[in-house]
């Protein structure tokens, strides 16, 4: 039930967050998510290792921002060459498909949520109902990380192939830099039917540093929703 108050929504990103936090283990190597939802797994994980419930966890902060947050509720973090396997990453997702593939880096991370995940056992992925989808790309554009050495012959082959990508912006007006330095073309598609096909095309091309297309990356999705907290395995 929803305190009086609150944020139907936050408390549903909220409850994801925590339940994805209590499968975080002493000793484990976590990768620390980035988003609104993710952020409250890392706060319990921080709140958990405060009361003693939890030991020797060390995080991966998969964005400066994240990083940032860990180190505030004092948890360790890994050094950034990664020295060790990661157990369990937990991070959010701005769309997420029957198949449990994912369109994520609508926080401007996805270059490292992605080597994260392919670098950890177990990926679980927390939103709210609101970002499930029949197909993605239905209700999010597709975040694409591009050199900003010729990008807009990045722009152009986009286009090329059925996409209209339009430049991230900051509040300000001027372009969103990623951690990397580079830029965003968040890039509308039709419902993407093989999103494996299209991550192909997308990772073959150079000056393209990364895309948001997540595809067999997700060991389970956590959902918040009205009712509670249910839990999607891959099929």
């Amino acid at each position: 039930m929803t305190p009086p108050g609150a944020d139907p929504a936050a408390e549903q990103k909220r409850g994801a967050g925590e339940h994805a936090a209590s499968l975080v283990a002493s000793g484990m190597v976590v990768g620390l998510g980035t988003g609104s939802t993710a952020v409250f797994a890392t706060r319990r994980i921080g709140a958990l290792l405060a009361s003693g419930a939890l030991r020797d966890v060390v995080g991966v902060p998969t964005s400066r921002a994240t990083a940032e947050e860990a180190k505030r509720l004092g948890i360790r973090l890994l050094s950034d060459d990664m020295p060790r396997a990661i157990d369990l990453t937990i991070d959010g997702a701005d769309e997420v498909d029957p198949a449990l593939d994912l369109i994520k880096g609508g926080g401007g991370a996805l270059f490292r949520e992605k080597i994260v995940a392919q670098a950890s056992r177990r990926v679980v992925i927390v939103v709210d109902e609101s970002k499930l989808s029949p197909a993605l790309g239905t209700r999010h554009a597709l975040p694409v990380e591009v050199s900003r050495f010729g990008w807009m012959s990045q722009q152009r082959f986009l286009e090329e192939i059925g996409g209209k990508p339009q430049v991230r912006r900051t509040a300000a007006g001027q372009a969103y830099e990623t951690d990397q330095g580079n830029w965003i073309l968040d890039c509308a598609f039709p419902p993407i039917g093989d999103p494996a096909a299209l991550a192909g095309k997308l990772a073959a091309r150079a000056g393209l540093v990364e895309h948001g297309l997540f595809c067999g990356i997700a060991s389970e999705v956590v959902v918040a929703g009205q009712n509670g907290v249910r839990v999607l395995r891959r099929p």
